[in-house]
C-alpha cells in the first residue's frame, strides 16, 4: 500500500507542476477566484511538525481562501469549533496527503474535483462517511464506495456571443465542432483543470481513440488558446471568437456585473459528454483523529446556509434537495447529466500524456 501511495503521489505531484508550468492561475486549479496559490507547507517545512492545537480540526483545501475562507470561518462561528487551513493546489495538497502517510495531520481534504478525490479514495486514504451525508447528494455526485461527497457542482458549457451566435446555431454534441465550419472561431484552455478533467471523461466514455479523433479535430479547427476560463468568456463577449468551452459560473459573474453582457451559456440539449457536471468535493482523511469533528464540517458545507453560499456567492449549483441555484443557473433537475461516474475521472496522468501528444500542450 505505501509503495501504491507513492505512486499515486507522484502522479499528482507530476500533475499538478505540469499544471502550474502551463499556466494554471488560481488557488482553484479551475480558476474559480484567479488568485494565486498560496506557499504550500513542505516545500521548506515537514507540515507533519507543525504544532497545533490539539482541539484543531485541519483542512488541506485544494479551494482558495479567497473563495471559501469566508465559509470556514461561519463553520467556526456557528460550531465553535476551531479550522486550521492549509490552502494550495487541488493535486499537490491530495499529493501531500500521499506523502505524508500515516503522519498527515490533515483531518479533511477539501478538492475542487473528483479526480483528486478519487485517487485520495482509490490509495485508501479516505475514510468511510455516513450514510446520513451521503444521501444529501444524488448518487452521481458523491463516491461510490462512499469515502467522499460533492459539495457543490460545475457544469461544463459553451459559452458564444448573442451578437454572432443563436442556440439554434450551435451543434447537439460537443463531438460536431471538429467541423471545419468552426475553424478559428473557437477558444480553450488546455492547461485548465476542469478542461483537462473533461478531456479525462471522453477518454471514458468515448475511448482513448476517440477523445484523440476530438482533440486532434479541434485543434485541425484552430482554435485559439486562452490562459483561463475568465479569457475566453471576454474574449467571446468582445468577438475575438464566437464560443468558447468553459465552466457555467464565469459568465454569471459577469451578468451580475452588465446585464448587457453579450454572451450566454449553451448547455447541451442531451446527456453530452461536454455537459459534464463536475464538484467540489469532501472527505475525511482515514488518519483522522477528529473524524466526528471532520464529520461535522462536511455536514456544514452540505447545509442549507452553505450551499446558499455556493449558489449566491460563487454561483456554482447546489448539490442539495430545496435549495435553489443562483438566477439564470439550471437546478440538477434541468440539466442532462451524462453518466459519467465521477470516481473514474482520476488519470491525470493519462490525459496530460494524450494533451501533449496531440500538441494541445
Amino acid at each position: 500500500m505505501v509503495r501504491r501511495w507513492k505512486l499515486l503521489a507522484a502522479m499528482l505531484a507530476m500533475f499538478a507542476l505540469i499544471a502550474a508550468g502551463c499556466g494554471d492561475d488560481s488557488g482553484d486549479s479551475d480558476d474559480n477566484d484567479d488568485a494565486a496559490p498560496t506557499t504550500l507547507p513542505g516545500a521548506d517545512d515537514d507540515p507533519a511538525d507543525d504544532e497545533i492545537p490539539d482541539e484543531t480540526l485541519v483542512v488541506y483545501s485544494g479551494r482558495s481562501e479567497e473563495l471559501v475562507g469566508p465559509l470556514l470561518e461561519q463553520f467556526t462561528a456557528d460550531t465553535g469549533i476551531a479550522v486550521e487551513v492549509r490552502y494550495g493546489d487541488t493535486a499537490q495538497m491530495a499529493s501531500l496527503i500521499l506523502t505524508e502517510g500515516d503522519n498527515s495531520p490533515a483531518d479533511v481534504y477539501y478538492g475542487q474535483d473528483a479526480g483528486a478525490l478519487g485517487a485520495l479514495s482509490n490509495a485508501g486514504r479516505l475514510a468511510e462517511l455516513d450514510q446520513g451525508i451521503l444521501d444529501l447528494v444524488p448518487e452521481g455526485l458523491r463516491s461510490p464506495d462512499g469515502t467522499w461527497v460533492g459539495t457543490s457542482g460545475r457544469a461544463r458549457v459553451v459559452v458564444y456571443n448573442t451578437e454572432a451566435l443563436t442556440e439554434a446555431d450551435l451543434p447537439a454534441s460537443i463531438l460536431d465542432f471538429t467541423d471545419p465550419k468552426w475553424s478559428g472561431r473557437m477558444g480553450w484552455a488546455p492547461t485548465n483543470g476542469s478542461f483537462q478533467a473533461f478531456v479525462t471523461a471522453l477518454r471514458l466514455v468515448e475511448g482513448e481513440d476517440g477523445a484523440r479523433a476530438w482533440l486532434e479535430g479541434i485543434m485541425a479547427n484552430d482554435p485559439v488558446t486562452y490562459d483561463n476560463n475568465i479569457a475566453i468568456v471576454e474574449a467571446v463577449a468582445a468577438g475575438e471568437v464566437e464560443v468558447g468551452f468553459v465552466n457555467h459560473y464565469y459568465l454569471q459573474r459577469f451578468l451580475a456585473e452588465d446585464p448587457d453582457f453579450t454572451a450566454a451559456n449553451y448547455f447541451f440539449p442531451s446527456d453530452d459528454p461536454g455537459g459534464l457536471v463536475n464538484v467540489a468535493g469532501a472527505g475525511i482523511v482515514d488518519t483522522s483523529d477528529d473524524a466526528e469533528l471532520a464529520t461535522n464540517l462536511i455536514e456544514y458545507l452540505l447545509s442549507y446556509e452553505a450551499q446558499m453560499y455556493f449558489s449566491g456567492e460563487t454561483f456554482e449549483i447546489p448539490l442539495v434537495a430545496d435549495v435553489d441555484p443562483a438566477e439564470g443557473v439550471p437546478s440538477l433537475a434541468d440539466i442532462n447529466v451524462p453518466d459519467i461516474d465521477l470516481g473514474a475521472i482520476d488519470d491525470l496522468e493519462g490525459t496530460l500524456a494524450l494533451l501533449t501528444d496531440v500538441g494541445a500542450l
